[in-house]
């Protein structure tokens, strides 16, 4: 009976904490991170927010900021940026890291780079060609895929 109790209990727990984990709300501009706020001001100063939204996800937040044209950014809870994405357009000068720039530059002439996402251990860089590339956090290619 004790065990049924535990095993109960525990099946509660997991119920009621997996409810609370995907829990997404509108936000204003203005409540993102100072930081945040700062790298779309630098880099997208141009563009026309249509919305911000904080994700709260178990024990992590994070937020994603849509503009009108499609390009989307996601930041981590401090409010730096975890992915960037450009629909329909290139990445502004500056997000992506000059050594990767380099690379793309000189292995893929004349190809842009309109997506990266940026991980704990490793950057993802979507090409105009079709192709994803992976460096790791020293800049290092370490996979290209199509």
């Amino acid at each position: 009976m004790k065990k049924i109790m535990i095993i109960a209990a525990s099946l509660l727990f997991v119920s009621v904490t997996s409810a609370r984990a995907d829990h997404d709300r509108p936000i204003q501009f203005e409540q993102l991170p100072a930081a945040a706020q700062q790298f779309v001001n630098t880099y997208f100063s141009d563009q026309k927010v249509s919305f911000v939204k904080e994700e709260r996800d178990f024990m992590e937040v994070s937020y994603e900021v849509m503009f009108t044209n499609s390009i989307k950014i996601e930041f981590t809870g401090s409010g730096e940026w975890k992915e960037v994405k450009c629909k329909y357009s290139t990445l502004p000068d500056g997000i992506v890291p000059e050594q990767i720039v380099s690379y793309v530059n000189a292995n893929f002439p004349g190809v842009s780079i309109y997506a990266i996402d940026r991980g704990y251990r490793e950057y993802e860089v979507d090409l105009t060609n079709g192709l994803e590339l992976t460096f790791d956090n020293n800049y290092n290619i370490v996979d290209i895929d199509d």
